[in-house]
């Protein structure tokens, strides 16, 4: 069974992992789709017809999946609301970067050759309590964005590599997700931190 992914890190299912694609959509995810769509009428991208059909979709989507698709021709990939790809990320001599709301899948291949790879989790839904990143690094960087309450475990078999941790898990919180990050990194790095929050954000209790 599916669990509520209205937060944004909790794991997605009990046992066996529900492909991304097929996971249930939040009314949270279905706004963000709307609203784009809403700008695309707005920019002419859309007909008054296409921004009806699309609306109709939107609001009756029940998967992330159902909810993607009405995206794909507004925005390049990477800038897509909703991210049900789950094939693994790779940064040969470049840049590459997988953020917004996204399905982090029980394990996630990456590279790092004379690159690096930036993965946001801020927004992610994860597919189990404990996702392993097997990252493969070589004269490149690898760079996690990790929300409060999440752990971070670098076991990764590290030459001539450094690691930094700026982890932030709120005192007396029970047991987060685990994010261990596996592999070999040479001549390398591996960072991990979660974004401090403003002031008004932490009075709200965000």
């Amino acid at each position: 069974m599916v669990r509520s992914v209205d937060n944004p890190w909790r794991p997605a299912t009990r046992g066996g992992d529900v492909p991304a694609r097929d996971l249930r959509a939040s009314d949270a995810d279905r706004e963000k789709v709307v609203a784009l769509i809403g700008a695309a009428l707005a920019d002419g991208r859309l007909t008054m017809v296409e921004h009806g059909e699309r609306m109709e979709r939107a609001y009756a989507a029940r998967t992330l999946g159902e909810l993607s698709v009405l995206t794909l021709d507004l925005l390049p990939p990477e800038q897509q609301p909703i991210r049900v790809d789950d094939r693994p990320l790779h940064a040969l001599f470049g840049s590459a970067r997988r953020g917004g709301r996204w399905v982090a899948p029980a394990r996630f291949p990456v590279t790092a050759l004379f690159g690096s790879v930036e993965l946001d989790l801020r927004e992610a839904i994860l597919q189990r309590s404990h996702i392993v990143i097997d990252a493969n690094i070589v004269c490149g960087h690898v760079r996690l964005l990790i929300p409060e309450g999440v752990r971070v475990d670098v076991t990764s078999r590290m030459i001539l590599s450094s690691r930094k941790l700026k982890i932030w898990v709120p005192p007396g919180a029970p047991d987060g997700p685990l994010i261990e990050i596996v592999g070999t990194a040479v001549m390398g790095s591996i960072q991990a931190r979660t974004p401090k929050r403003k002031w008004r954000q932490r009075l709200r209790g965000r």
